[in-house]
Order: C-alpha cells, then sequence, then structure tokens
C-alpha cells in the first residue's frame, strides 16, 4: 500500500471513529433530558423508581381534586383501568377540572405520590394530548369526537 492510500485509510477510519463517539456523546445526552410518558396503567405495570422524571397523563378523576394550604393541590390522575394520586404546588392551569385531560411532569416520592412539577390541562373543548387519546383507547376509555 502506498503511502497516499494509507493516509486515505487512516483519515476514513479517524472520521468513522470520531462520527461514533459523537453519535455515542448525542444518545448519551438525549436519554438523560427524555421525558416518557406514562398513563396510570402503564405506571402500575412498570416499575419507575423514585426521583425519576416522567410525564403521566390521563383523566383527572371525578370528586379528587383537594386544595390544601397556599397553593398545595391534590388530585387524581386515571385512565379508567388505574390510578395515580398527584400532588402539586402550584398555579393550575385555567382549563384544569375534573374529568378533563391533563398532563403531569414530575417524579414519584417515596411513598407512590407523583410530585409535579408542572400541570398542563387541554387547550380547547376538543383537543387531547396525543399521549393520553393512546393511554385512554389501550384502557378502553376513548369515546371519538372528543372528551
Amino acid at each position: 500500500m502506498n503511502p497516499r492510500k494509507r493516509r486515505r485509510l487512516v483519515f476514513a477510519v479517524a472520521m468513522v471513529l470520531a462520527g461514533a463517539v459523537g453519535a455515542f456523546a448525542v444518545v448519551t445526552v438525549l436519554n438523560k433530558h427524555v421525558l416518557y410518558f406514562y398513563s396510570p396503567s402503564d405506571l402500575a405495570k412498570e416499575h419507575v423508581p423514585a426521583g425519576v422524571d416522567f410525564r403521566i397523563g390521563g383523566l383527572v378523576q371525578k370528586g379528587s381534586l383537594k386544595h390544601g394550604p397556599g397553593t398545595m393541590v391534590h388530585f387524581v390522575v386515571t385512565d379508567g383501568r388505574a390510578t395515580v394520586p398527584v400532588a402539586y404546588v402550584g398555579v393550575l392551569p385555567d382549563l384544569f377540572r375534573e374529568g378533563q385531560g391533563v398532563v403531569a411532569s414530575g417524579a414519584l416520592d417515596g411513598s407512590g405520590i407523583f410530585a409535579a412539577s408542572e400541570v398542563l390541562a387541554k387547550h380547547d373543548e376538543r383537543y387531547m394530548p396525543p399521549e393520553v387519546v393512546d393511554a385512554l383507547k389501550r384502557a378502553g376509555r376513548w369515546k371519538e369526537g372528543g372528551s
């Protein structure tokens, strides 16, 4: 092999290795910042350790909304098969109501309560987040045409 071909081969191998290292770095960073979505049924099936951030979605169970001191709020998210208690400190969105779709970001605490850092409610009368629609369809609770 002449020196010119050897340099090209070394350059090609170096580029492949650099690309592999770059791809590994991107995947590693993305895995640390991805928020997984779970329905209450998914959460009952899979063990998610306390303190791991994720999103939960479903319907706010009727009769479950309780206001605590200050801006503390407790409610239950359900998909019709399973329920997850949620605690949130903050101002709820204007469209937040019992029986309506909700997506909350946060983590489970040691006692199994979902400590929400953010609560999102559906933004108009017909819209439901796609993840919540999929979870409700899997649970057999989705009605075509709206809430």
